[in-house]
């Protein structure tokens, strides 16, 4: 399987430039997302790679050869993009097999290949169906079986989830980290869907402007982002952010705002006073506020509940603090009114510190 690696690579379309100096490096066997808002550059850079775009300056490497000037059809990729693009007059094999036999190879191969693919994403019991009658998810499983029976070193998604619901999104990236398992090569999929992204990279590459603002597992980008963007990008619900000042009074660091006064404890506290930067901005996760009147003052956050979302086993409630908007999850048997003003202790461990000014954390 090869390694994938973008030097410098930036794009523009005339005198507008849309990608600024990308440098990845991808290794063999590795799902990675390109997530982040639309027109942040990263269906740019999948096009880039699969060679449906051209390279503006930078070169792009697989296995140590740079492919930026070969055909599409030269890098050994396949894609599988948000529009399905099945023939609709052929039947399930055939979409499957069609690049196949474009290639003439041996009948018996090819059944053999649409078999094992079909099996592999659950479409062995309609490979004589034609796409009209199935269902949106297994047009986009034929449309992967597809890519996979092309046996490529590569596999680029172009947010192929964006056209089903909600319940079947859930199901197909199910099918797709299973997938991920099975084939055991290189995939550089494209979202700006963060649960996906989450939920099925092994390193997640968050673009925005054209930059690459952190890279890594989810888990590091989402206990240790860099900025206020990755923090506020990542994580359903997003993540609440406080303006305030530090301030140290009695050998203790606080950060002071509007309707509230915390005092930060171990490494941040360390952290705080060791930046010199008075003007910050606070930022804590949902679930990193939980219920507690006994709480210290100097741990806690006293929010004004204003609404409360039941989703099942939580409930999410909106709250103000000062001029700001607070989110808290909560369990749903947690007695709240709307009105009430109740107290939340603050996870020590889960507090974000950012520079107000270049929104860095620290």
């Amino acid at each position: 399987m090869p390694q994938i690696q973008l030097t410098n690579l930036i794009k523009r379309y005339g005198d507008v430039q849309v990608l600024h100096g990308i440098d990845l490096e991808m290794a063999d066997n590795e799902f990675t997302v390109l997530v982040g808002p639309s027109g942040c550059g990263k269906s740019t850079t999948l096009r880039m790679i699969a060679g449906l775009e051209d390279v503006t300056e930078g070169e792009i490497f697989v296995d140590g050869k740079p492919v930026s000037h070969l055909e599409p059809k030269d890098r050994d990729l396949a894609m599988v993009f948000q529009d399905y693009a099945l023939y609709p007059h052929m039947n399930v094999a055939q979409n499957i097999s069609f690049a196949l036999r474009l290639a003439k190879r041996p009948k018996a191969e090819i059944n053999k290949k649409v078999r094992e693919v079909a099996e592999m994403v659950g479409l062995t019991d309609f490979l004589n169906r034609k796409p009209g009658a199935l269902s949106g998810g297994q047009r986009q499983r034929v449309a992967m079986a597809r890519a996979l029976a092309k046996d490529s070193g590569m596999f680029l998604f172009d947010e192929p989830l964006s056209n089903l619901d909600a319940k079947l999104r859930g199901q197909m990236r199910a099918e797709l980290a299973l997938m991920s398992q099975r084939v055991q090569k290189n995939m550089i999929y494209v979202t700006h869907d963060q649960i996906e992204a989450m939920t099925l990279a092994d390193r997640i590459v968050v673009m925005h402007g054209g930059y690459i603002q952190q890279q890594g597992t989810p888990k590091e980008l989402f206990q240790k982002p860099v900025n206020r963007f990755v923090a506020g990008f990542l994580g359903m619900p997003p993540m609440n952010f406080l303006d305030g000042e530090i301030e140290e009074r009695g050998g203790d660091v606080f950060v002071k705002g509007a309707g509230f006064d915390l005092r930060l404890e171990g490494e941040r506290g360390a952290s705080a006073r060791a930046h010199g930067a008075r003007e910050v901005t606070l930022g804590v996760r949902p679930s990193d506020l939980s219920f507690d009147p006994d709480v210290a003052a100097d741990r806690a956050l006293r929010l004004d509940v204003m609404v409360s979302e039941y989703v099942g086993a939580q409930s999410v409630l909106l709250c103000q603090c000062g001029p700001a908007k607070v989110m808290v999850e909560v369990n749903s048997d947690t007695p709240v009114a709307l009105g009430q003003t109740l107290t939340f202790a603050v996870n020590a461990n889960g507090v974000h510190l950012f520079d107000r000014q270049s929104e860095v954390a620290f």
